[in-house]
């Protein structure tokens, strides 16, 4: 299954029903207790129930920062409820202490639970959200026990930005792979859907290989494979030295981050080429880094592009760039820890095709309703005046 970028279309969300139901968490006043839990009246965002032998389990888990907005909490899981899925740990989005969803203990369990049996082990794993917070829980978290119950329920893990962090100890301590993917409030719970995002989620996760076509100019002809893994470039980079980096030769890394200095970008990569990392690798892909208006001040050259020339110099390994995938809008969700493999096309661009991961079973759900439905497209108006098609 080959799946290229479509033009996007936007649905507008209703808002929550949430409002006078909610009880504030940032109050003036201190609360009592170290942990802030804001939930609605109900005490849940969508029906929850115990769940049945027959039901796509999604289990909430929030390992880094707290949910600022409630409601967009709420309509994440709703648009979740209504694809089909049984969604539960709800409480883990309206949690919050200091800057985290909840307390270490608290964000442990999110995993841990599911680690030692407390809990059925679902079909879903989806974060919360990014932020910080997810590196502290690594030590106190039984890996092995949870790779392995995940292999046993082929469990879908959805995450990225600082949730990598758990990602890159399951694949290093566990030997489960996850998804580079979308997450409760950071895509579902957006006002407007991305049709690219939400297509993407659908055909990634359901097929039981995937290849994605990236138009970028590459300068050589690429034809390498192995397991593609990493995420976040800081998250990453933070872990070098430590049990809970994979170590992955003849692998693929992929790299992504966001508001960071070219500068801070090669020094990053300059530890992972130290470590001995880099140059174990077959191949090395470069996502979205979203530097936006970010400038070195000593050298205007000194650019991103100048930092891939200087690590694919050190490295000597392919470099490639413009993969779909980072803090933007349209990503797409590809499997982190499968086999992967990368072939130049006749354009100058590059696909690389994903399998061997878990899928879920989509006669069972109704991911469709994920999809925002085509804009109208006016191709005229009276007194002869012509509108173009409605793109974003």
């Amino acid at each position: 299954m080959t799946w290229q970028p479509t033009r996007r279309h936007f649905l507008r969300a209703t808002a929550a029903a949430a409002g006078a139901g909610l009880l504030s968490a940032c109050g003036s006043t201190p609360a009592p207790k170290p942990t802030v839990n804001r939930t609605n009246v109900k005490g849940q965002a969508v029906p929850q129930r115990r769940p049945s032998s027959g039901d796509t389990v999604l289990r909430v888990v929030a390992p880094s920062g707290f949910a600022e907005s409630v409601e967009r909490v709420e309509l994440g899981l709703s648009r979740l409820y209504h694809a089909g899925f049984t969604v539960t740990n709800q409480q883990a989005g309206m949690r919050r202490y200091q800057r985290f969803a909840g307390t270490d203990r608290e964000r442990i369990d999110d995993f841990q639970a599911v680690a030692a049996g407390r809990v059925q082990t679902p079909k879903v794993l989806m974060g919360l959200r990014g932020g910080y917070g997810a590196a502290r829980l690594l030590p106190s978290i039984d890996f092995a026990s949870l790779g392995a119950r995940m292999r046993e329920r082929g469990t879908l893990f959805f995450g990225f930005s600082d949730v990598c962090a758990i990602q890159l100890a399951l694949l290093a301590k566990g030997n489960m792979m996850s998804f580079a993917g979308p997450m409760v409030y950071s895509e579902f719970g957006r006002p407007e859907l991305s049709t690219y995002a939400m297509d993407s989620f659908i055909r990634g996760t359901t097929n039981a290989s995937q290849t994605i076509d990236v138009p970028t100019i590459q300068r050589n002809d690429v034809n390498v494979e192995g397991v593609l893994w990493g995420g976040n470039l800081s998250v990453l980079t933070s872990l070098a030295g430590t049990p809970y980096l994979p170590d992955v030769s003849g692998g693929i890394l992929f790299l992504e981050d966001v508001s960071e200095q070219p500068y801070r970008i090669e020094r990053m990569l300059n530890t992972l080429y130290l470590s001995g990392v880099l140059q174990k690798q077959r191949a090395i892909v470069f996502g979205d880094f979203r530097m936006g208006t970010i400038r070195d001040v000593y050298d205007s050259s000194y650019d991103l592009s100048a930092v891939i020339n200087q690590i694919h110099r050190v490295a000597r390994v392919p470099v490639l760039t413009g993969f779909p995938f980072g803090h933007i809008t349209n990503k797409a969700t590809f499997p982190l820890g499968a086999h992967a493999k990368i072939r130049s096309t006749g354009n100058g661009g590059y696909s690389v095709t994903f399998s061997g991961y878990p899928t879920l079973n989509a006669a069972a759900l109704n991911l469709d309703s994920l999809l925002p439905p085509p804009m109208p497209v006016f191709e005229s108006v009276p007194f002869g005046g012509v509108i173009d098609e409605i793109t974003e």
